[in-house]
């Protein structure tokens, strides 16, 4: 689990993986206690009005037309997870993208805080009740293993829970559920990081920047893609 943990030969690392996936999602979504901090202030937006000019109450969910700006873009709903289940998915999303040389934690740019947004939103009932019995799950792990909650576990203890439950296909029968949790949670932290200007950094990624020519791919890029 462990970002120092040596690829197998001709294999891909777990972060380069998290990278693939998340390349493509480069628009901000974290809450304002994560991406906004991060982003300069935005252009207070025009209000909403109806017919009669008359101001519209904003609501509905983060990026549809009644709420645009994504930067700073508000849940109109209320996060349900608490501080103790927050503590133990923090630990979890830490696992999954630890703090390195080139960039902070996931825990660090909010993404527990993105997961509570997404886990709370309504109609989002089963996310909420595969994430609160994941975690629920993690601490009674723990707690049977080693005699503590997840996020007190020491690093080595909480990555032997943690690769019991990282690939669904090889997990035993009693750890399904905990696998199942930790692909979704896996999938939520990567877009939570990675849409996070720490994360477009630690992939590489300089947004839409202006450029006199466009040279194309190097030479080593044409040739892995077969192009000459």
């Amino acid at each position: 689990m462990s970002d120092e943990t040596k690829t197998p030969a001709g294999g891909v690392g777990r972060r380069d993986a998290l990278k693939v996936m998340a390349a493509a999602a480069v628009v901000p979504m974290l809450p304002e206690s994560g991406a906004a901090a991060l982003a300069p202030a935005p252009r207070e937006p025009l209000p909403l009005l109806d017919d009669q000019q008359r101001p519209v109450k904003r609501k509905g969910p983060r990026g549809t037309p009644s709420d645009p700006v994504l930067q700073v873009a508000k849940a109109d709903w209320p996060m349900k997870l608490s501080l103790r289940e927050l503590s133990t998915l923090s630990a979890l999303c830490d696992m999954i993208i630890p703090a390195d040389a080139k960039s902070p934690s996931a825990s660090a740019v909010g993404a527990p805080g993105y997961i509570n947004e997404w886990a709370s939103r309504p109609g989002g009932e089963a996310s909420l009740v595969r994430v609160r019995g994941g975690l629920v799950w993690l601490d009674r792990e723990s707690q049977s293993r080693f005699g503590k909650r997840f996020h007190l576990a020491t690093n080595a203890q909480r990555t032997q829970i943690c690769d019991d439950i990282c690939y669904v296909p090889k997990a035993k029968p009693e750890h399904v559920f905990a696998a199942q949790f930790f692909d979704t949670i896996r999938d939520q932290t990567a877009t939570a990081f990675y849409t996070t200007p720490q994360g477009w950094k630690d992939l590489g990624y300089i947004g839409n920047v202006a450029i006199p020519k466009f040279e194309g791919p190097n030479a080593a890029i044409r040739k892995q893609i077969g192009v000459e």
